[in-house]
């Protein structure tokens, strides 16, 4: 397996050399010419075989990180705890957000309304209850080895 992956990495890197060769030249600040970068087929080629590569990379680690999360019960119990933390957390900032945080004449001028306002707010107040409970995660051990020596 581990040859094939070699020889794969190889004709991909080659090929993405070759289309490397194919790009178009110049300076991109002039609109033809990053017009002509755009419609190229090296261009077009290459972020098809970037996709396929972050697709291949994304399946690779969500297939080993689920595989390792359901062969042991107590990080499946771990995970699922946090998930629900992360869930009360969010339904906290909800209930915090109450959508009037803005100035009307900016609503009318933005088209927000009250629903985009609150889902802000909910997305500010989930940051700031987040990083709080990072910085007491921080500081309180730290303390705690202060104080104990």
């Amino acid at each position: 397996m581990q040859k094939i992956v070699k020889i794969a990495l190889i004709i991909i890197g080659l090929v993405s050399a070759a289309l490397w060769y194919f790009l178009p030249s110049g300076d991109f600040t002039i609109p033809e010419v990053a017009a002509q970068a755009a419609d190229s087929g090296a261009m077009n080629s290459m972020f098809f075989i970037t996709f396929v590569l972050i697709g291949i990379a994304v399946v690779v680690a969500l297939f080993f990180t689920l595989k390792n999360l359901f062969s042991t019960p107590d990080s499946l119990k771990k995970t699922l705890f946090s998930i629900l933390g992360f869930l009360l957390v969010v339904a906290i900032s909800y209930f915090l957000s109450n959508g009037d945080d803005l100035d009307p004449e900016f609503l009318t001028d933005m088209d927000a309304t009250t629903s985009t306002v609150k889902k802000i707010g909910t997305g500010i107040y989930t940051f700031l209850i987040l990083a709080a409970i990072a910085v007491i995660l921080m500081v309180v051990p730290s303390v705690k080895k202060l104080i104990g020596k």
